[in-house]
């Protein structure tokens, strides 16, 4: 299971977080575009060591090595732009975002990419999915990059998620949006286990 940050500060989160990784959370996708890179750096100075190598860096990626960081994670947008995996190091993870599985088809050195929205969004109002992506997903040929899904998941519709072919979800607004963010994830990960 991949957690998502919800992009704007949540009450206790680095709690949370720590909550999160010591039930097993195998990664969590940093994404704070509101931050500056100094706050950047504050944030990922609360999160312990043992840690880091779990976390995916969205936004100043120059910060992944001084703080143990290997993965990076690129924006649909960054990705077909200046700012591609093409200038790091080939000893870095990546990860992406697509819309389409014709886009998601075409992707090359990316480990897995989100294909989103696949429910309608918990955290994004009126964000709901254009296409059916579970239809989509069946004419996948890209098989060298997992497909996770993304977008309103939650412990009621896991299920379908792994049912149809993808091949992890990532959770957002079912985590930073419920009142016991600790139990909506035990119930996820509990579920995405007996796949």
């Amino acid at each position: 299971m991949i957690v998502i940050t919800n992009p704007f500060p949540v009450e206790d989160e680095i709690e949370i977080i720590q909550s999160l990784f010591d039930e097993g959370l195998s990664l969590l996708h940093i994404r704070k575009s509101e931050f500056s890179k100094i706050e950047m750096a504050q944030f990922l100075h609360q999160i312990k060591l043992e840690f880091r190598c779990k976390l995916v860096l969205h936004h100043y990626h120059d910060l992944a090595e001084d703080f143990g960081i290997n993965r990076l994670h690129f924006s649909e947008k960054n990705r077909i732009s200046a700012d591609s995996p093409a200038r790091f190091s080939k000893s870095y993870r990546y990860s992406t975002s697509t819309h389409s599985i014709e886009d998601f088809n075409s992707l090359a050195n990316f480990e897995y990419a989100f294909l989103s929205p696949v429910f309608k969004s918990i955290s994004k109002e009126n964000y709901c999915p254009e296409k059916d992506l579970f239809e989509e997903v069946k004419s996948r040929t890209n098989s060298n990059t997992k497909v996770v899904a993304l977008g309103g998941i939650d412990s009621q519709n896991l299920h379908q998620v792994f049912e149809n072919g993808f091949d992890d979800a990532a959770l957002l607004g079912s985590i930073w949006m419920n009142k016991n963010p600790l139990n909506q994830f035990k119930l996820c990960q509990k579920i995405a286990l007996s796949y």
